[in-house]
Formats: C-alpha cells, structure tokens, sequence
C-alpha cells in the first residue's frame, strides 16, 4: 500500500509541477532558507500530518518539520499544527499538494468523527466504503480511521462482498455463497465473505446456505432492522446500509446492528479550511 501512495505523490507533483515552477524559479534565489506554518481556518479534526511529512521529505529530504498538534485532535481556528522549513522553493512547490491533501484528509476525519460521535453507547460501528476518489482511497480510508471509524474492505482483493449484482448474476443467493466458498478453497484463500440480502426471503436463505461472515441488510427500514438482527440471533455480523443519513443513523445502531457503512463519509464532504503560510 506504501507504494500507492508514492506513486500517487509522483503523479501528483508531475501534474502539478510539470516542467518546473516557473513562478517560483523565476523570483526565488536557489539557496533562499524560509519558514511556513500551517494555519487552522476551521474547527474541526487534523488529519494528514503524517502525510505531510511524507510529501515533503518525498520532494526535499531536507526540509524539516516541527509538528505542534498530532493527527486525529480536535482542532480550533487559528490553531498552528506544524512548522517546516527549508529551501523556500521547497516549501513553495509543495504547498498546494500538502493542502491538498490535508484539507481533504481533515474533512473525512471532521465528518467521521461526527457520525462516531453519533452512535456513542451503541455497539455499532460507522464503516467507510470504496466511494473514494480514484488514486486517494487509501489516504481517504486513512483519514476515517484518524476520525474514529472503521475501514471496510480496501478494495476488492481483500475481501468477498456478493453484492446484489452478484447475486443477480450468479442465479440467487445460493449460488452466490456456494461458488464463494468454492473459490475460496480451490485458491487457498482465507478471506471473509459477506452477503448483500434485500429482503426476508433472501435473509432466510442466506442463513440457511451459511458459511459467511457478516450479512448487509440493503435498505431496510428501521422496524425491518430490528427485525432481522432479532431473526439472525447474533449467528452473524450485521451490516445496514442505503439511504441511511446523520438523522436516522442511531435509530439503526439501537436496532443492535454491528456496522453502519455511509458512503458520505468520503464521496462529499467538505474540506477543512487551513492555509500553509510564510512566517518568521
């Protein structure tokens, strides 16, 4: 996964950067040494301090970091969470990609943060999902964990999720679980399998066929909610998801549900204000 992420920086900085900087080079010394400091513009909850670290070390591994607040605090506006200093063309090139990256970061985690808050004294736990932006997930699962959730799968290797597609595709439910398990040990792979049921009768049947880990309840209300974790018996984990909002998220955690996923958490929230600036 670290590699990911180093590709992600390199393509960032080339689509950013490309044949150089010319505003910086044109009106910047070579050796010119600066400091710049990352300014809070909004409460809410750090994240992508690491990250940072990482960004600037990839570009200049001798600019130097003096971090004052740690991923994952609650943060106020006009808060100062770290200093850098270095070669100010250093500093001026990665600006943008390490505000980026942390405003992103710090909005999931601000947004996260306020649904665990949400379900405090339940046993449910929120769930982020593969609604990512495409090159950023792992940053972006990253930042949900920084805000107290749960990841989901990574992707699609590290986990088996028979989604109602699937389940269409392979001719039901039973066939779906079956050719799962079947996979499974023809690879000799050991991961979890979860079933994506959309009403009673499939719920039954997935409970009859077994030998799955965690079953997702596809837009059930809250009464049909209540219902199935009464039928499953604690047998299996229980999953709600669709068409659940910030509203109505503890009247589902309270139906006893294990996990609550919320595609929210990643696909549109708004990014946490902060500015990178020079100071003395």
């Amino acid at each position: 996964m670290d590699k990911l992420i180093d590709d992600l920086i390199k393509l960032a900085f080339a689509e950013d950067i490309g044949d150089g900087d010319h505003t910086t080079l044109c009106c910047i010394p070579e050796n010119a040494q600066g400091k710049s400091h990352l300014i809070i513009k909004e409460d809410g909850v750090l994240a992508g301090v690491e990250m940072a670290k990482r960004i600037f070390h990839d570009f200049d591994p001798d600019l130097k970091m003096t971090i004052f607040i740690n991923d994952g605090a609650e943060v106020k506006k006009g808060d100062i969470a770290f200093e850098v200093t270095g070669k100010v063309r250093s500093l001026l090139q990665t600006e943008r990609l390490v505000l980026n990256v942390m405003q992103r970061m710090s909005g999931i985690a601000t947004t996260t943060r306020r649904y665990v808050k949400r379900l405090e004294g339940t046993k449910t736990h929120v769930l982020d999902t593969r609604k990512t932006t495409p090159g950023m997930r792992m940053m972006e699962k990253e930042a949900v964990r920084i805000g107290g959730g749960v990841n989901h799968r990574i992707g699609l290797f590290d986990m088996i999720l028979l989604k109602d597609n699937h389940v269409d595709f392979a001719g039901g439910i039973e066939n779906a679980i079956t050719r799962a398990k079947s996979y499974l040990k023809e690879k000799g792979k050991n991961l979890k399998i979860e079933i994506e049921v959309r009403n009673f009768d499939e719920l039954e049947e997935a409970m009859r066929v077994g030998g799955i880990d965690r079953i997702m309840l596809d837009n059930f209300n809250v009464a049909d909610t209540r219902e199935a974790v009464r039928r499953v018996n604690g047998r299996y984990e229980i999953e709600s998801s669709g068409g659940i909002t910030f509203d109505t998220l503890r009247d589902y955690a309270e139906c006893g549900v294990d996990y609550i996923s919320v595609g929210a958490l990643t696909h549109s929230v708004k990014s946490l204000d902060m500015s990178l600036k020079a100071c003395e």
